[in-house]
């Protein structure tokens, strides 16, 4: 994959950018690659550069991005105002629960239905998903649709003022337990020791809900990037984004190792293998 500035802008022009109706609600949804579906779900404040290379190694591991524009200007690198102004609308929409333990965020029955979609089109055993941040909690909900088989919780953020909290009902994440003990199905999270957006209190509680189907990764705060965008720089002051902003795209660092098990774990998944 050629080397992109993280400092400007993203065109997105080796994704075809699609406008995708699921039950009656049509949002875009950059799309590239050949193999079995992955949904990449963006942090906030939108599909910035960083979460742009991210998909774009998902891409290159075998696999068909579906990665939809939930919030933010699509490939903005993360400015200050812009970027408050995005979080500030995504805290009061109809769509997320920023606010809410134990609901499920209304935006997830759509993520649920692009899975089917995804599934429908690339064929495969399954759909894999990732969320990360604001979305981070989203790809286990979506495990409530049969074709999803490999979700991935990067720094789940939401409830933002609970960090005990679980973003999802509770009949909800009764009924993914379930699924994931009949299906012998695992979750991977991660987040960094520090953050303050995704504490400890939060893995506990993934813990206690999903017993030892939840896998959590806690990396040292030593391991993130500091040089990021001004909107982390201002907003968020702990390390926080794993697999984007605060990689260090460097071989042997931890946050590579992060995200090659996550491309490891979508190709067992993904590929019927057990694992």
């Amino acid at each position: 994959m050629p080397t992109r500035p993280m400092t400007q802008d993203d065109p997105l022009e080796d994704f075809a950018r699609r406008e995708i109706t699921l039950d009656g609600v049509g949002k875009a949804v950059y799309v590239a690659g050949q193999g079995p579906a992955v949904i990449v779900m963006a942090e906030m404040p939108g599909i910035s550069p960083h979460v742009a290379r991210f998909a774009r190694w998902v891409r290159d591991a075998g696999f068909t991005v579906y990665m939809p524009s939930l919030f933010g200007r699509d490939g903005a690198v993360a400015g200050t105002e812009q970027g408050a102004a995005v979080f500030q609308r995504a805290c009061v929409s109809a769509e997320f629960r920023a606010m809410a333990a134990n609901q499920s965020s209304p935006v997830t029955q759509w993520l649920r239905a692009l899975a089917r979609f995804a599934h429908g089109e690339c064929g495969g055993p399954g759909v894999g998903a990732i969320g990360m941040c604001f979305t981070g909690n989203f790809a286990l909900t979506m495990m409530l649709e049969p074709s999803m088989l490999a979700p991935v919780l990067s720094q789940p953020s939401l409830p933002l003022n609970d960090p005990a909290g679980i973003e999802i009902a509770p009949d909800e994440v009764k009924a993914v337990r379930e699924r994931l003990e009949r299906e012998d199905l695992t979750v991977l999270a991660y987040r960094f020791e520090g953050d303050k957006f995704c504490m400890a209190q939060r893995f506990a509680a993934y813990a206690e809900a999903l017993g030892d189907r939840f896998v959590g990764r806690v990396l040292p705060d030593n391991a993130a990037n500091r040089d990021v965008p001004p909107f982390f720089d201002k907003f968020v002051t702990t390390p926080h984004s794993v697999v984007t902003v605060h990689l260090i795209d460097e071989a042997g660092q931890p946050t590579i190792a992060a995200r090659d098990e996550i491309l490891a774990f979508f190709k067992r998944r993904l590929s019927g293998a057990n694992g």
